[in-house]
């Protein structure tokens, strides 16, 4: 599975089919995301957005699972905590700066103001902490096994429950989506279902028949070029298989009222790969040995660590129900540097954890800083009305 077990033709054969692997991954995932934005007219706002999420990020599923298949170890890691850092430390930063620049455009004062939340979104932000913290024990153990599988998936069961109790609201008009599903919802019956279908059918084959040669061709290409392959799976696979998410939610933030929802599609991505992505990977690793395993950890715990880390502080940057010019900034200063200095990985720990304690601490003086975990219970409780 390595490069460096290849013959010299076979890598150079693997670098070079990056010119179709690479387009053909990229369509599957417009493809699959465009009939997602299309079935979530058919369902209320909440269970929309998670839809969303977790069809946005298939192909990121599909390339984890065939990492964990060839039992890599490293790079399912890098695969799996690329992803996550590129959604919070690019893709929340890149909302904001979007909706800034779209509220400039249009002519609209305050050009620094905050992205606002509505208070059902309590669900989405307080739907990370569970995760978060059981990774801190999946950390401290040093495995992810199948017992952890299953109580990875039972927190996302939970928060799939719990915005199934939040009252709907209205569907969002057609107008508001993208070109392609704007044609496909203006087709006629039986069509548009037909047609929604086939998106989904076609993505997934797509993505079924290319996510081997993609990975393949991402390992010879590191490997030509003299990139760590570690490096090159962290940082270029998630962003190729996750860039239709990010155009999805570039055109919320750029419609006005629109940029709370583009920022929770992304927070409902971080819970599906926090929670589902993760429960797959002992389960495909499992399934690949022939008997039940657990998938070693120990070597790669700074990564993981970092990761929650980044994690944690996206949680209550948001939990006060705005998100703010210095918080998208320094999430985005704080990746771009693990971005140009891999080795800063021990550094950026302490870096994100003393940007936490003090957004913790400040709650002493800032009552509403953890708003989101007082309205949380409410939502729990199936409450409606305003919160």
């Amino acid at each position: 599975m390595t490069g460096p077990q290849w013959t010299p033709e076979e890598l150079l054969r693997a670098a070079k089919s990056a010119m179709w692997t690479f387009p053909t991954i990229l369509m599957s995932s417009f493809v699959v995301a465009w009939g997602a934005e299309c079935a979530q007219f058919y369902i209320s706002q909440g269970l929309a957005l998670a839809l969303l999420a977790w069809i946005q990020v298939l192909p990121e599923f599909a390339v984890e699972a065939v990492i964990a298949w060839h039992q890599d170890v490293p790079l399912m890691t890098a695969n799996f905590t690329g992803a996550l850092r590129l959604l919070t430390g690019l893709g929340w930063p890149m909302i904001w700066v979007v909706y800034a620049m779209s509220r400039r455009a249009r002519g609209e004062s305050q050009f620094w103001k905050p992205i606002e939340l509505d208070a059902e979104h309590a669900v989405e932000v307080v739907g990370l902490t569970p995760a978060l913290l059981y990774f801190v024990y999946i950390i401290w153990k040093g495995t992810l096994g199948l017992f952890d599988a299953g109580v990875l998936l039972a927190m996302y069961a939970t928060y799939l429950v719990i915005l199934q109790r939040i009252p709907p609201k209205e569907h969002e008009e057609v107008e508001d989506a993208g070109v392609v599903p704007r044609a496909v919802l203006g087709l006629p019956s039986p069509w548009r279902p037909i047609t929604v279908v086939a998106l989904f059918v076609v993505g997934g084959l797509m993505l079924y028949f290319t996510a081997h040669p993609f990975l393949q061709s991402m390992i010879g290409l590191a490997t030509v070029a003299g990139v760590s392959q570690f490096v090159f799976v962290q940082w270029v696979a998630p962003f190729l298989s996750e860039f239709p998410e990010f155009v999805t939610t570039s055109y919320w933030a750029r419609s006005r009222g629109k940029a709370g929802m583009a920022l929770m599609n992304m927070a409902s991505s971080n819970i599906n790969q926090w929670t589902v992505l993760a429960a797959m990977i002992p389960i495909v690793y499992s399934m690949s040995l022939g008997h039940p395993a657990h998938v070693p950890l120990g070597e790669h715990s700074t990564e993981v660590l970092l990761t929650v880390l980044q994690g944690a502080l996206g949680v209550v940057l948001l939990s006060n129900f705005n998100f703010q010019a210095y918080e998208a900034l320094g999430l985005l200063l704080f990746w771009g540097v693990q971005f140009v200095v891999p080795g800063s990985r021990h550094i950026m720990c302490w870096a994100y954890g003393a940007w936490l304690a003090f957004e913790l601490l400040s709650g002493l003086w800032r009552p509403g800083r953890l708003r989101a975990f007082r309205v949380f219970p409410q939502l729990w409780r199936g409450r409606g009305g305003p919160l």
